[in-house]
């Protein structure tokens, strides 16, 4: 494309896409939903086959290198800016919603500069801190060579990260949950060969792994990126017009800051959970591992229902339709609940079985079956913080999220930890602070919602 044509073409006003805004509600939230659940699976599927091909081929070492402490590292550094572009989904979906073209082009060019900017950031920052970073955490000695490489690698292709996060927000604001679908399917057929014809053919160590995650990252942010460029919606991106516009920028960060700062505690409440894990040796830590990976699925699922209702709710906010919010959030309360106690149902009778995928061992498989059957069944007790938190974040009030999330969950658990395993010691005790959280968090959203839906009664279309 022409540079003339990067600065004299403006984009179109509005696409005609109101699917969100209009039509039967459960049949447009599942029509979102699902691209985004086979989204987040993949995303999990990706996660799960790198690291089997490098412990498959490298040993336990590597697979070490590129997981757990480079993990955490790379959540806390890459992982704060892509919950801080929920703010541009939000502002996105809601300009949309209302057809104010010009606000929805200039919260474009405000996210792509974001990115850019943020990826560096985290490039060179994280790059600097590796080695720091990696003593701090305790990293073994025959396990640091390779983390560090592994780390500073992965770490040069974090612009492209968020190019394709923040570029596939973009998208999912406007409707469009298949295309990041389709780019993050080419991201993982990509890496999965690249890993095995690095490792195997060149023998190249971590660092294969590391350089295959980077050019796959590349191509899907290249194909959102010309997704973008072509189109003729208002969410078109010209090269030339990435800048950051003052007030979109604060309106974005005062939307997503607090959703970063969230994503933060949930973390640092996480990584307490996994000191007291470990405490109870090494037949516990294998079982509780291969627990996380079930237990993933239920949470890409509940998080699917709440960005998608974040997104539904933004749109139809901006639309001036109210009663179709009151209603969206009913159906998303019922499907996640009967989505819930499916899987809750399922794991609870068949979870030993999935179990042996991960581990064969009698006394792995035996504690990981009592902290199915203790943990599954109270799943329900989350449903009401997903989808009230991302109702609220779809009006663009996320300051009550973070501060009920804040109080209910790290908050709780943490002075849990502090004083429940001491007065009542045992595994039990520790897990416990998850469903003692969860309900309690969402108590405090069903109060909330019910003074908020009180004293706002009658809401207004966003305003700039």
């Amino acid at each position: 494309m022409s540079d003339s044509l990067l600065e004299n073409e403006q984009p179109s006003s509005y696409s005609g896409n109101t699917g969100i805004t209009q039509g039967v509600i459960w049949k447009q939230l599942l029509f979102f939903f699902f691209p985004m659940l086979l989204g987040s699976i993949l995303q999990l599927m990706y996660n799960t086959i790198d690291a089997a091909i490098v412990g498959k081929f490298l040993g336990k070492e590597a697979l070490s290198a590129v997981g757990g402490t480079t993990g955490t590292i790379l959540n806390l550094l890459v992982g704060f800016f892509i919950a801080l572009s929920s703010g541009i989904t939000v502002t996105i979906a809601q300009f949309y919603g209302a057809r104010k073209s010009e606000e929805v082009s200039k919260t474009v060019h405000t996210a792509f500069a974001i990115a850019v900017s943020g990826g560096l950031f985290v490039a060179v920052f994280g790059i600097i801190i590796a080695p720091h970073a990696l003593v701090w955490m305790d990293t073994p000695p025959e396990v640091y060579p390779m983390s560090l490489t592994y780390l500073r690698v992965v770490l040069c292709g974090s612009v492209s990260n968020l190019v394709y996060n923040i570029g596939a927000g973009i998208l999912r604001a406007v409707g469009d949950s298949r295309r990041p679908l389709y780019f993050l399917s080419t991201s993982v057929l990509i890496n999965v060969v690249l890993d095995l014809f690095f490792i195997i053919n060149l023998n190249m160590g971590v660092a294969s792994a590391a350089l295959a995650t980077i050019i796959a990252q590349t191509v899907s942010a290249f194909l959102v990126c010309l997704s973008l460029v072509r189109t003729q919606d208002s969410i078109k991106l010209y090269i030339k017009k990435i800048r950051f516009y003052k007030q979109i920028l604060r309106r974005i960060l005062v939307i997503g800051m607090p959703a970063a700062f969230q994503n933060l505690m949930y973390t640092t409440s996480n990584i307490f959970i996994q000191s007291f894990v470990n405490s109870f040796g090494t037949n516990t830590i294998a079982a509780w591992t291969s627990y996380a990976k079930i237990d993933a699925f239920f949470w890409a699922i509940s998080s699917s229902f709440g960005i998608s209702l974040t997104t539904f709710v933004g749109q139809n906010y901006g639309a001036g339709k109210i009663d179709r919010i009151k209603k969206s959030v009913l159906t998303c309360l019922g499907m996640l609940s009967l989505a819930s106690v499916t899987i809750s149902v399922v794991l609870y009778f068949f979870g030993g079985y999935v179990l042996k995928l991960f581990n064969d061992d009698p006394a792995v498989i035996e504690k990981g079956v009592e902290i199915i059957r203790f943990l599954v069944p109270t799943y329900i007790t989350f449903v009401c913080v997903e989808i009230f938190s991302g109702t609220l974040r779809g009006l663009g009030n996320t300051v009550a999220p973070l501060i009920i999330t804040a109080l209910g969950v790290p908050g709780i658990r943490m002075l849990w930890l502090f004083f429940g395993p001491q007065l009542f010691p045992g595994f039990r005790n520790v897990i416990f602070s998850y469903p003692l959280t969860w309900s309690i968090t969402s108590l405090m959203f069903i109060i909330y919602m019910i003074y908020f839906t009180r004293k706002k009664s009658k809401l207004s279309p966003v305003t700039l």
